[in-house]
């Protein structure tokens, strides 16, 4: 076990004030310990976050946190080089199925979301069957983009360019003037499709079109963890986006919990212990469970009074960028980072609710939760994570020591580099 060396992880919330330049946090409140539902995925995940729970509290209480087998040397210049770069794109996010939307966000028939992904034009639809499909977002009469970026309702997709027109599903129904254009055969002519499927909740999409992506496979032993946290029934509240460095730089700080204390500690560190977590992981993807601030007054409970919800705050991982944060409490927040060139990427803040905001004092409650988790990224991870972008170069030639205390992170890059060694070899994946 690594020990933690900070003793103001013991310091209460109310020893510390915070500025006034610091967002508030906001109230959390437990989903989990109200879940009433018997499917088999909802018991068991009740009941392996009873188990995480025990977990955390043996670090707690030995005042541990999880650790790997030994530290982790990544090159600098291996976040630098813009030709692994293009490698890393290649073997990674050409490859595998890429989680681009959460089912709410195709809350029903004929809805979409349109965004971009490494400069192709993404269109993932839901038909007015409910079935969930993908295309390039791109007309075949010129190539003009159909829908801007975003999510929405149509029942037709109509090319603002010459208004040929098509289904959700991709199929050309209509040509603007036919009689002068000249006939169209409709076989052939729809949109370019790209594999997609819909599991616990979230929408997976290949940008290769001739990928046969399995994604149970894909998902493992993840899948009905996912499935219990029910996503697909939560309501789709907002979506902004944030610039950010290097997808790796990026990622790197959303999958340890050693800086809760240094950068955040008028923010984070108000409802979260630093550097203290049980972690998980399942094939390329992961779990960090950092331990929340109630877990002390939880350690004097029995197991059966104890709420999952207030004692720990996991974070599931998908590879290669998406973390599902408050999966366990009736406000979530969802990070989806995709890379964009060598030196920048975006990153979508989708906040879902449990229940719709109805009310104002609801439509508030979800506001402020939306902008402390936007303002806390923005001004404090981002803020520091372009610092680190532009003392890469200074620094080509040495090497990031990733320590005991970060297996999430020696989980990322070494799934990275395999997959790069399994695209130089041309070995095929298990989203092939």
């Amino acid at each position: 076990m690594v020990r933690t060396s900070s003793p103001e992880i013991r310091e209460t919330a109310t020893e510390r004030k915070s500025p006034a330049s610091a967002p508030s946090a906001p109230e959390y409140s437990s989903w989990i310990s109200q879940d009433r539902s018997t499917d088999a995925a909802s018991v068991a995940m009740r009941r392996e976050a009873a188990e995480l729970v025990e977990r955390v509290l043996a670090h707690y209480r030995a005042n541990t946190t999880h650790e790997a087998d030994g530290q982790w040397t990544e090159p600098v210049a291996n976040y630098l080089d813009a030709d692994r770069w293009q490698r890393e794109t290649d073997a990674v996010h050409r490859s595998v199925p890429l989680p681009l939307a959460m089912s709410c966000e195709l809350p029903g028939p004929n809805t979409y979301k349109a965004i971009d992904v490494l400069g192709v034009p993404v269109l993932i639809t839901r038909d007015r069957q409910g079935v969930v499909h993908a295309m390039i977002n791109a007309c075949r009469h010129r190539g003009a983009r159909l829908l801007e970026a975003g999510c929405g309702v149509s029942k037709r997709l109509t090319c603002p360019y010459h208004s040929w027109s098509y289904d959700l599903a991709g199929e050309l129904r209509g040509v603007y003037a036919e009689k002068t254009f000249g006939e169209v055969p409709r076989e052939g002519r729809g949109l370019v499709r790209l594999p997609a499927g819909e599991r616990a909740g979230i929408v997976f999409v290949s940008l290769d079109p001739a990928a046969e992506p399995d994604l149970d496979e894909w998902l493992g032993d993840l899948q009905p963890l996912l499935e219990g946290l029910r996503l697909a029934e939560c309501h789709h509240y907002a979506t902004s986006e944030l610039t950010s460095p290097n997808w790796k730089v990026t990622l790197d700080g959303y999958l340890e919990t050693y800086h809760f204390a240094s950068l955040h500690p008028k923010t984070v560190f108000e409802t979260n212990l630093s550097n203290m977590m049980a972690h998980d992981t399942w094939g390329p993807h992961q779990r960090i469970a950092p331990a929340l601030r109630p877990i002390a007054q939880a350690s004097e409970l029995p197991p059966d009074r104890r709420d999952p919800g207030d004692c720990v705050g996991p974070i599931y991982w998908l590879f290669p960028g998406l973390a599902i944060a408050g999966g366990w409490r009736q406000k979530i927040a969802v990070s989806l980072v995709l890379p964009r060139t060598a030196t920048e990427s975006v990153t979508q803040q989708i906040i879902l609710l449990r229940e719709p905001a109805v009310t104002e004092e609801e439509r508030q409650a979800a506001d402020r939760f939306g902008a402390w988790f936007h303002e806390v990224v923005r001004d404090e991870d981002y803020a520091t994570t372009y610092g680190v972008q532009q003392g890469l170069k200074a620094l080509d030639g040495t090497d990031f020591v990733f320590g005991r205390n970060e297996p999430g992170l020696q989980h990322f890059h070494r799934t990275i580099h395999q997959h790069l060694d399994e695209g130089a070899a041309g070995a095929p994946r298990a989203a092939r």
